[in-house]
């Protein structure tokens, strides 16, 4: 069995301008290496906040690296420059608002300015994307929050099988599901 497929989009003028490091694709990936007993393969893009160039990165590594999750970090606030979630709508057959909604949720346990997020999730063929804040702490409490949902949404859109760590997510799949 090939090795399942993940991309991680930093996307940060500053870091990929290379003002300063990047955290946010090492927070993905340690938070996956973590969590994901399913052996990875991941594709790494650290990109600037372009609306043209997240749409097409987010194309590439579906299209073209037939990555089954893209995780991105960065760019969902409401300043001008952050466009990631309509880029990621963008390139989308259909959004998943309740990854959405649950992420602000999650995150507003932590600080009152979740409220400004606007992190979203969409379906792209048979891969899924989800739009994470920028800092990695959020990156780590937000998918504690949501990852119990997304092998079973990789299931249901016909993506490779994923598997968590139960002591860390327990990944949810209803016992009428069966198993793969």
């Amino acid at each position: 069995m090939s090795a399942f497929p993940v991309g991680l989009v930093s996307v940060s003028d500053r870091a990929s301008g290379g003002k300063y490091e990047d955290r946010g694709i090492p927070a993905l990936r340690e938070w996956l290496q973590q969590t994901v007993t399913t052996q990875m393969r991941f594709c790494e893009r650290l990109i600037a906040d372009d609306f043209s160039l997240i749409a097409a990165t987010l194309r590439e590594l579906i299209d073209g690296e037939k990555c089954a999750l893209v995780l991105t970090a960065g760019g969902t606030g409401p300043a001008p420059r952050d466009v990631t979630p309509e880029a990621t709508l963008a390139v989308a057959d259909r959004e998943m608002p309740g990854f959405g909604e649950e992420m602000r949720r999650v995150s507003l346990r932590y600080v009152p300015t979740a409220i400004l997020s606007r992190q979203t999730a969409a379906v792209r063929g048979n891969s899924l994307i989800v739009n994470l804040p920028g800092q990695p702490k959020a990156v780590a409490q937000t998918l504690d929050g949501i990852f119990a949902a997304v092998p079973y949404c990789l299931d249901l859109i016909g993506a490779p099988r994923l598997e968590t760590d139960s002591s860390r997510v327990v990944a949810f799949r209803p016992q009428s599901a069966g198993r793969k």
